[in-house]
């Protein structure tokens, strides 16, 4: 295997292509947003999962209230539940901050392809 054999099986790994490749095919580009998307499922399953754990714990309610309560905090309606306890409130307060990671950790993996693209694109048109 030549060296300039080896770079470029290096690069087909990478995540995006780089500045001088071209732009890969649609549907090559759907699949890179499918799996963006599938990403923030897994990050919404397990941030459900989270808070519905912590909120059944901490509240000691239901496991559907927890589901409920966390679902409202990560969609970023609030709570929907009062918080008595010490231990809920602060379960709640990291739980909250913590969401709002998620969120926009969420919408920059959903962005990142699309974004991507966009600039990949005007560089081609500069070369």
């Amino acid at each position: 295997m030549t060296v300039s054999q080896k770079g470029r099986r290096q690069r087909s790994k990478a995540l995006y292509e780089r500045r001088g490749e071209q732009l890969v095919s649609v549907p090559s580009f759907l699949v890179r947003l499918l799996r963006s998307f599938l990403a923030t499922l897994v990050i919404v399953g397990i941030s459900l999962a989270i808070g519905t754990v912590g909120y059944s714990y901490f509240l000691e309610k239901p496991w559907v209230d927890g589901l409920v309560n966390a679902a409202m905090i990560l969609t970023g309606m609030g709570p929907v539940d009062r918080m008595d306890s010490t231990p809920g409130k602060l379960f709640a307060t990291f739980y909250a901050l913590y969401s709002g990671l998620a969120f926009l950790s969420m919408v920059a993996i959903i962005i990142a392809p699309v974004y991507h693209r966009f600039l990949h694109h005007f560089h081609l048109d500069d070369e």
